[in-house]
């Protein structure tokens, strides 16, 4: 840990030499971000997930109901309780979306890269306490990278140093779109343990894919994994449309296209049909009993995360 520390600071001053690096230090903002969090937390909210099914024993009288398999008495009219193999560590993939849309918006504090690498950044070293192996990918219109999840500290170094240079990646020129349908059914496959996906993204993708982004999503089900969802989005331009009344030059940071519009003459219209959008993609998540979480970046990384946190300590 200490020497973790001492690379990290380290790296930080040779950035802040090279460029403007507005957030300092990212691990010891993790950590201060961290402390808030344990001290709202009585155990940890991840606690448990690799506790997977082994098989049947007879149920003893007195023992707790609780694992009873009530489906099985239904069949057999005997009961039997699940017994179970708990796995010390849980396994962890980050996936952030890394499509153009994400550096919006280009002139505020905190754009929707920013404040998704800063969240992850945070959950890596509320994991990393509890010695747990993770992962990262990025992906837009095509895995931009994949690391297997691992809990080595040279590991854990060079996700946080991917994390950095994506804070200062951006180059408009470059325009990438949104493919999530396609990277999702890839890291399904080729993550080959039962792990959990915890995925940052807008979502801005081709609205009539919204099918086939949960059949990707039901493929990483299927195939053992936990899904967590972060809808990032800034609400006031993107929900709300909270744009003042005079003209405008919209331009798409995916494809470049640009529109000239008047925002009151399109809010309304506009406004029913984002949030009906947004809304089916959160009710379709609790269809598939994945976990949703609407970011809102103006609340603030710690503010929802530890919201999501302690939501999260309740149900489980």
């Amino acid at each position: 840990m200490y020497k973790l520390r001492n690379i990290l600071i380290n790296c930080m001053s040779k950035l802040s030499l090279e460029g403007n690096f507005k957030y300092g230090n990212l691990e010891l903002l993790a950590k201060q971000v961290v402390e808030g969090f344990i001290t709202g937390l009585h155990k940890s909210p991840f606690h448990g997930f690799s506790v997977e099914f082994a098989e049947h024993r007879l149920y003893n009288t007195g023992e707790s109901t609780k694992h009873i398999d009530w489906k099985l008495f239904a069949r057999t009219e005997k009961l039997f309780t699940k017994k179970y193999e708990e796995e010390t560590n849980l396994r962890c993939q980050f996936v952030v979306d890394t499509s153009s849309s994400m550096y919006f918006p280009e002139d505020a504090n905190q754009n929707k890269l920013e404040f998704s690498i800063l969240s992850s950044l945070c959950l890596m070293e509320l994991l990393k306490r509890q010695r747990d192996a993770m992962g990262l990918s990025f992906v837009s219109d095509e895995i931009e990278l994949h690391t297997k999840s691992k809990s080595s500290l040279p590991h854990l170094r060079y996700l946080l140093s991917e994390l950095e240079k994506k804070l200062y990646a951006y180059n408009p020129k470059q325009k990438k779109e949104t493919n999530l349908v396609d990277a999702l059914h890839d890291l399904a496959e080729i993550t080959p343990r039962r792990s959990l996906f915890v995925i940052f993204s807008d979502f801005l993708d081709n609205p009539d894919r919204i099918n086939d982004l949960f059949q990707a999503l039901e493929h990483m089900r299927h195939n053992k994994h936990e899904v967590i969802l972060f809808h990032v989005l800034d609400n006031k331009m993107e929900l709300n449309f909270e744009l003042g009344n005079r003209p405008y030059r919209l331009v798409d940071m995916e494809s470049g296209e640009e529109m000239k519009i008047q925002p009151s003459q399109i809010r309304e219209v506009y406004k029913k049909s984002i949030q009906a959008y947004f809304k089916e993609i959160e009710m379709k998540s609790i269809d598939q009993q994945i976990e949703f979480m609407t970011a809102d970046i103006n609340e603030g990384f710690n503010e929802v995360l530890l919201t999501y946190l302690l939501k999260r300590q309740k149900i489980h």
